[in-house]
């Protein structure tokens, strides 16, 4: 993978530099992405019968070869499931039309340049080993944000939990001469003064028109768009649809105090923990269907928003007699998730220690253990018209 100089500047947060840093933890260690996404593992599933819904009722291409593309596909399961999900779908609807016939299949795998592909195609030829559903398999490095294809060569274009994640972190959040728009003291949107939401979700109604035009560009008429993103209830201001989800979620209290300590100790000063914001969004349906409506070219067939528990009543009662091996595994998933661009930002040592105060929190803020945190996502299919 690409490796950006360190430590990155703010600056660098708000232009292209971000996208060599922007991806999930690769290898399959404790951190890797490949080991903490049973979350989004449990999306898919709740929302496949929203995908299953489109793939059976769009028309049959006479094309010999049938594109499908994931575009922001990580590293791991989610991605080789969603796929055969649609290529044996298709593949048995050819079958039941045609008989014996039916096209062959090609499933693009897309993300960043920093995504561990390595890692992706050596897990995807295991499976192909053991596995009955073949198709032909290609990489593709870049931004869903542009083009990635020729026009009109994509059949079934999918993204699974990755358009909540923007392009840059919005430029006037990081400009320490607005007392309007700078996001001082935070590391997210979510808590922040109305200017800065807003500068948030300027970006992201950018974003999603870019990555809805791209794909307008891409897609075969009468082809599926099928997203799953993380998302927020109609109707709220927040991004999430209840306090303790607040609360709790990795991105909130906990880490802001992370940060906090990291300054209180001397190991950084308030501009530099001021220079960093995550670059995710949650969006509302509303949001998604106005930038549908916006760019044209795409007709709705399903949206649903749904919440997803933290974790199971298992593992919950498992977490409240070892708070430490809970604490690991919270710190664990949000490794995850934005290691990569903290440790560009930190540096690998003071990224460390960031994490080690933010394991320490987790660990002992016995409340956290007592209520519950849900993830909402925005499911929504649509057909290329």
């Amino acid at each position: 993978m690409e490796s950006p100089s360190l430590p990155m500047t703010a600056k660098d947060l708000t232009l292209p530099s971000l996208h060599r840093v922007l991806c999930m933890q690769g290898g399959e260690g404790d951190v890797s992405y490949v080991n903490n996404s049973d979350c989004q593992a449990l999306a898919i599933t709740l929302s496949k019968p929203i995908l299953l819904s489109s793939l059976q009722s769009i028309k049959l291409f006479s094309s010999p070869i049938i594109r499908v593309a994931d575009f922001g596909c990580a590293t791991g399961s989610n991605t080789f499931d969603t796929v055969d999900i649609v290529v044996e779908t298709l593949r048995r609807r050819y079958t039941a039309v045609y008989g014996g016939g039916s096209p062959e299949f090609e499933a693009f795998f897309c993300d960043l340049p920093c995504n561990d592909f390595n890692m992706l195609f050596r897990l995807l030829s295991e499976k192909q080993k053991v596995d009955s559903s073949k198709y032909f398999a290609g990489g593709v490095a870049g931004s869903f944000y542009d083009r990635m294809f020729p026009r009109g060569t994509i059949h079934v274009a999918v993204s699974l939990s990755a358009l909540h994640w923007l392009s840059q972190i919005p430029e006037k959040v990081l400009e320490k001469g607005s007392a309007r728009t700078w996001n001082k003291g935070k590391t997210w949107v979510e808590g922040a003064k109305k200017e800065v939401v807003d500068a948030y979700a300027e970006q992201s109604d950018k974003d999603l028109d870019d990555f809805l035009k791209c794909r307008k560009e891409e897609m075969v008429k009468g082809g599926v768009l099928f997203v799953l993103m993380a998302g927020r209830p109609s109707g709220s201001s927040s991004q999430f649809g209840d306090q303790d989800s607040r609360a709790k979620h990795p991105f909130t209290t906990t880490m802001e105090q992370a940060w906090q300590d990291l300054i209180n100790e001397g190991l950084i000063d308030e501009g530099k923990r001021d220079g960093f914001n995550i670059p995710a969004y949650m969006r509302s349906p509303e949001e998604v269907a106005a930038g549908v409506d916006r760019i044209g070219g795409f007709k709705i067939e399903k949206m649903e928003y749904m919440k997803l528990v933290e974790y199971s009543d298992e593992k919950h009662e498992e977490w409240k007699k070892d708070p430490v091996t809970y604490g690991r595994a919270r710190t664990n998933l949000v490794q995850a998730a934005i290691r990569p661009m903290v440790e560009a930002y930190l540096g690998p040592d003071l990224c460390d220690e960031l994490f080690k105060r933010y394991e320490n929190r987790v660990s002992t803020t016995r409340e956290f253990l007592h209520i519950t945190c849900f993830y909402g996502v925005v499911a929504f299919s649509a057909i290329r018209i």
